[in-house]
């Protein structure tokens, strides 16, 4: 593992993809600007360009893990295309404390549907960033609004991308901006709609939450998906030790086992009644059919008690897992 861990070649395929990002994002609006084409061709094209910055995030979330200049200055650019730089903040220092807990924005709920988890994962994750950043800034001395905020780097990058786009190709390429940054950003948030749905770290003796382990993110061992996400679906291992390179990520036996990759998985959690025939029987089996172990979603409380069982009646309301408080 040291050998491989250590091999560069590793390392400048995402360094590469950046490069690549961007050379591809102008070629597509040098294309959206001046070749003839439909309304429908110009949304697919903006649509793929969404897809790779899509990938550019996951290439970011790698390269942001790690603690050299270069390759946190390279993940604050590749999150520039889908001005998603809170991303890096509140991965690092909120979704991987509170990973698989109802406090975490990112961890899908049991009956939660992606549509109902989309706002609260986009929205929920920038209030963490900037809550993270503005704290970290606090500790330091510093100010929000000012030339030591990491957020303010990648949005301020953001800004000087989008203004050579329009500077360049005019004004009418602003409609294409949004719906690729949008896309990339769906995208992002639907693998972490995957990536963790319905599970959950329970709770010590001293109230505190059990410490992460491979239990409590699905894995995935797919050829494709993990040779294009650079073994993002070795979840698990991830979690269980963030700063090990992608390339000596283990597939866990003990972790929770996706059915398909993660472009199936993907579409499969666009229709929420299809996604749930799929994946909620995985969660109920994962935890041996005991709700009180996994993380539901407090709309839908009563409707899953009453389709798959009773709750514990040792369950304390106020313990985080499904209360209203939620």
């Amino acid at each position: 593992m040291g050998e491989v861990s250590n091999d560069k070649y590793y390392r400048w395929c995402t360094y590469i993809y950046v490069p690549v990002q961007y050379f591809g994002l102008f070629f597509g609006f040098w294309c959206l600007a001046y070749d003839q084409m439909t309304t429908g061709e110009r949304a697919g094209l903006s649509i793929t360009l969404g897809v790779s910055g899509a990938v550019a995030i996951n290439v970011a979330h790698e390269l942001g893990h790690k603690k050299s200049r270069i390759e946190r200055s390279l993940a604050k650019l590749a999150l520039a295309q889908s001005f998603y730089g809170h991303f890096l903040i509140e991965h690092n220092v909120g979704h991987h404390v509170n990973v698989a807990t109802p406090d975490d924005p990112a961890s899908a709920r049991f009956g939660e549907s992606v549509w109902a988890f989309f706002p609260r994962a986009v929205f929920g994750g920038l209030a963490s960033g900037i809550r993270l950043e503005s704290a970290r800034l606090q500790r330091q001395g510093e100010r929000f609004w000012g030339p030591h905020n990491n957020i303010l780097h990648s949005w301020l990058t953001s800004l000087v991308i989008y203004g050579v786009i329009l500077g360049v190709f005019g004004w009418r390429m602003l409609p294409w901006i949004a719906l690729q940054a949008v896309l990339a950003v769906l995208v992002l948030e639907a693998v972490n709609y995957i990536e963790h749905y319905g599970l959950l770290r329970p709770l010590s003796a001293n109230g505190r939450r059990t410490q992460i382990s491979s239990q409590h993110s699905w894995n995935g061992d797919h050829l494709c998906s993990n040779l294009f996400l650079f073994n993002l679906q070795r979840h698990s291992d991830h979690h269980t030790y963030p700063r090990r390179r992608y390339q000596v990520l283990r597939s866990l036996d003990d972790a929770p086992q996706l059915p398909v990759g993660y472009a199936l998985m993907v579409l499969l959690s666009l229709a929420p009644p299809l996604w749930r025939r799929v994946m909620d029987p995985r969660v109920l089996a994962h935890y041996d059919g005991d709700l009180t172990k996994i993380n539901i979603q407090p709309s839908r409380r009563d409707k899953i008690v009453r389709k798959y069982g009773p709750l514990s009646a040792s369950l304390d309301p106020d313990d985080g897992r499904g209360s209203s408080a939620d």
